[in-house]
């Protein structure tokens, strides 16, 4: 049988490519996400996607046979061929609220971001303090609706030099996904 079918705990390797892409945006937050108030989560591995489950349900799931067992928790996102891993939207809801840095989008430019387009320096309102190049950021409307993630071109000290036409946050995700690529999500 494949040994990707069953649903199963990551490894170390997939552990640590995984914690590794979250903590671009949420630092050492992780722990956050698996020790809740309302209980104890975990991340667990279904044909090169991962899904954050909470334990009880977990443990539910185990009286399901693994070939009906389609999916279980919220996708956070999938693993190439190359092993490389890729957070889908999906993941949004739980990055937004352990976000370290965040970036805010003008609301003339919130309908060019949910296409897909990379936030022009423009478009953007405010970044938080101090954010690093190439840091996964939160991309929030400005009323603190959070509409995606991307990666930032340039430092916050950097950004206030930046031409308004260049680019200031690489698009990775977006809501607009859920509507764009339905094909994405399953």
């Amino acid at each position: 049988t494949d040994h990707r079918a069953a649903m199963r705990p990551l490894t170390d390797e997939e552990t640590e490519t995984f914690f590794n892409k979250l903590s671009k945006y949420i630092g050492d937050n992780i722990r956050l996400l698996l020790e809740r108030p309302d209980g104890n989560y975990c991340f667990r591995y279904h044909k090169d996607r991962v899904f954050y489950v909470s334990e009880k349900i977990m443990l539910w799931a185990t009286n399901i046979g693994k070939d009906n067992l389609i999916s279980l928790g919220t996708p956070m996102g999938k693993f190439n061929k190359k092993g490389a891993f890729k957070l889908h939207i999906t993941a949004l809801t739980y990055l937004a609220p352990y976000a370290k840095f965040k970036v805010w989008v003008k609301p003339s430019q919130e309908q060019s971001f949910l296409y897909g387009n990379n936030l022009l320096k423009s478009g953007m309102a405010r970044i938080t303090g101090n954010t690093p190049q190439h840091q996964g950021v939160v991309v929030y409307s400005m009323n603190d609706v959070p509409l995606g993630f991307g990666a930032t071109a340039r430092d916050t000290e950097g950004m206030r030099s930046l031409d308004p036409t260049h680019v200031a946050v690489y698009h990775q995700a977006d809501l607009g996904e859920f509507l764009r690529d339905e094909q994405l999500m399953s």
